[in-house]
């Protein structure tokens, strides 16, 4: 493939810049291939597979122009990657959407299952290319023709975050904070940390907040399953890295993960989430958190780090009734090379309750390789009912349902399909 480079030329009235190529060829060849492809969205990597999204010279404007996003939030939506119709569409298209850094808070607030604004772990497209993108969609996105002057390309500043903000300490519960620590450049780093929690008597949990410097793929906050020997107890306030300089597993720093218990987490960079009223989730303070982060650093420089976890309480007379985590696990998985695999697993209510259950949210979490998941109702009124769909495995969406989802054991079961893709 042969780059094409913006040439300084002799200064004009409209641009700095000699434009031999369409508008579109320089956002190819100035932006996407400098910005994006970088190890990202190319054939073969494993963001290009999460994201369906190439944007390499031979396929970019059909990946992009009239496509619709992988993101199943923005498909909800009713978004394109990038719409044609001018100013309709700027706001309608997901590639504005998560390049606009300068509506970094919109984003995150308004926005918060949309991911990450791009590209991830490098700096933010400048202001000239924001600026330059935004004018070719205004003016239809063509494949062909000067539709934007490159002179704009000149304005190499950039958006820059405000101080991150801890949020603030709950009045009634607990916050615990992980850093600030460091991810060296090209680094991805996953870690525990346990944090022991000071209570004598059990915690009823209304309300999660999680709240992460940018660059963060996931956080979970593990507890513990009742019958862990007590010799494996890590010991508090120590980073456990997962895996070494050389990338190899640390298994000394991973015996815990045999009896771990989902707490709370997120693949999101905020999350804010409020138990319906006089619900509460009961937790064992004697068990404590073991914190799991993970981060990745495609900058050339280093990344500072940091996680925010606030548990909300209420008192225990308040708690008309207590939410229970339901994990349902697939472990059984095997991935034939070179084509997709659809696995699929039933999870039948009457074996884990003996009361009908309300579910009030549902959220995924898969690997790399996954590229759809649904989960269904088998059996009563809502047999067949599609009540879940993830195409994003590095941000699944987090469905709240209002009025809950009734299962009773007499007529209802849960059954999911996971579609993945191997190469």
């Amino acid at each position: 493939m042969i780059k094409r480079f913006l040439s300084l030329g002799l200064f004009t009235a409209t641009s700095l810049f000699a434009q031999d190529g369409s508008s579109w060829d320089i956002i190819q060849s100035e932006i996407l291939d400098q910005n994006c492809t970088i190890g990202c969205h190319v054939q073969g990597s494993s963001f290009a597979d999460q994201s369906d999204l190439i944007l390499t010279e031979d396929i970019a404007y059909e990946q992009l122009v009239n496509a619709l996003p992988h993101n199943s939030a923005a498909l909800s939506d009713g978004l394109l990657r990038v719409g044609t119709q001018g100013l309709s569409s700027l706001y309608s298209s997901f590639l504005w959407e998560k390049i606009n850094a300068n509506s970094h808070e919109h984003f995150y607030t308004d926005h918060p299952f949309y991911g990450s604004i791009m590209p991830l772990g490098m700096p933010y497209l400048t202001n000239g290319e924001l600026a330059f993108i935004k004018e070719w969609i205004l003016s239809g996105a063509p494949e062909e023709g000067q539709v934007v002057d490159s002179l704009l390309l000149s304005d190499t500043t950039r958006f820059e975050l405000p101080l991150f903000e801890a949020p603030q300490v709950p009045e009634n519960g607990m916050q615990f904070q992980i850093g600030p620590f460091e991810i060296s450049s090209g680094l991805d780093r996953e870690f525990f940390y346990y944090m022991p929690v000071e209570s004598d008597v059990d915690i009823f949990i209304n309300r999660i907040e999680i709240v992460m410097r940018s660059g963060s793929h996931h956080f979970i906050a593990y507890t513990f399953q009742e019958n862990m020997p007590s010799i494996f107890y890590p010991n508090p306030y120590e980073i456990r890295d997962i895996r070494d300089e050389n990338g190899n597993y640390i298994q000394e720093n991973m015996i815990q993960m045999a009896f771990h218990q989902f707490g709370a987490g997120t693949q999101w960079p905020r999350m804010d989430y409020h138990f319906p009223p006089g619900v509460a989730l009961r937790l064992n303070p004697d068990l404590g958190f073991d914190m799991n982060s993970h981060y990745v650093n495609f900058s050339d420089t280093t990344m500072i780090a940091e996680v925010f976890l606030n548990l909300h309480t209420s008192q225990p007379e308040d708690v008309v009734k207590e939410a229970k985590l339901l994990v349902m696990n697939n472990n059984d998985i095997e991935l034939p090379p070179n084509q997709v695999t659809t696995l699929e697993k039933t999870f039948w209510v009457d074996n884990m309750y003996s009361e009908p259950i309300s579910i009030f949210q549902l959220f995924s979490h898969a690997h790399q390789h996954m590229v759809e998941f649904r989960v269904y109702v088998e059996g009563g009124e809502q047999d067949g009912e599609l009540i879940y769909i993830a195409y994003d495995w590095e941000h699944p969406p987090i469905l709240e349902l209002n009025p809950p989802l009734i299962l009773s054991k007499l007529f209802s079961n849960f059954s999911n399909a996971l579609f993945i893709t191997w190469i």
